[in-house]
């Protein structure tokens, strides 16, 4: 994902620009998804103490809690592998690329949550933020470190493949001359 050399600049800028359309296609869905008008006959009040929602989902039983626990999880998941790739860095600290993403996750999913109180038929959900937010880290966590290391491999065997080979010494020693003493 980082520049490695000519041949890999081109393919780093096409993974940039390939994960960048995905990302913009993925949050137009969840916009979508999320911020359409619903014609109900009634809305919920805002719940807005965590994980009360969570324990009323798991209150319906077993199927409809983990249905409606993966809907969660899943909305904003694949922004945990989308916004790595789109942002292109190969070597960095997996730590601080989790922070980076898990904040933006959790400010994407913030920002959904506070322009649905305008949307008709939409409620803020507290809990809906939390299951996003551990969504994109659970994807992240599961994807992009092994990604990362498979490709700085790749990357690493295409560059020792491209040094120049050197030919075994015939017998001669090569000589290196000394700091101060003329040759």
């Amino acid at each position: 994902m980082q520049r490695q050399g000519s041949n890999g600049g081109s393919a780093a800028n096409r993974v940039r620009v390939a994960g960048g359309v995905l990302l913009v296609a993925h949050l137009a869905l969840v916009a979508w998804i999320t911020l359409r008008p619903l014609d109900v006959p009634w809305v919920s009040p805002a719940n807005l103490r965590p994980f009360a929602g969570i324990r009323a989902d798991l209150a319906l039983g077993w199927p409809e809690a983990a249905h409606r626990i993966g809907d969660g999880l899943a909305l904003l998941a694949p922004l945990g592998v989308l916004l790595p790739v789109a942002g292109g860095r190969l070597v960095v600290s997996p730590l601080a690329s989790l922070a980076r993403t898990v904040a933006a996750g959790t400010l994407i999913s913030l920002g959904i949550e506070l322009l649905q109180t305008g949307v008709p038929g939409q409620v803020v959900d507290i809990d809906a933020i939390l299951l996003n937010t551990v969504g994109v880290a659970l994807a992240h966590l599961l994807v992009v470190p092994a990604a990362r290391g498979r490709l700085r491999r790749r990357a690493e065997s295409r560059q020792r493949a491209a040094l120049p080979r050197e030919e075994p010494s015939q017998g001669r020693t090569p000589t290196i001359p000394r700091v101060g003493t003329a040759p």
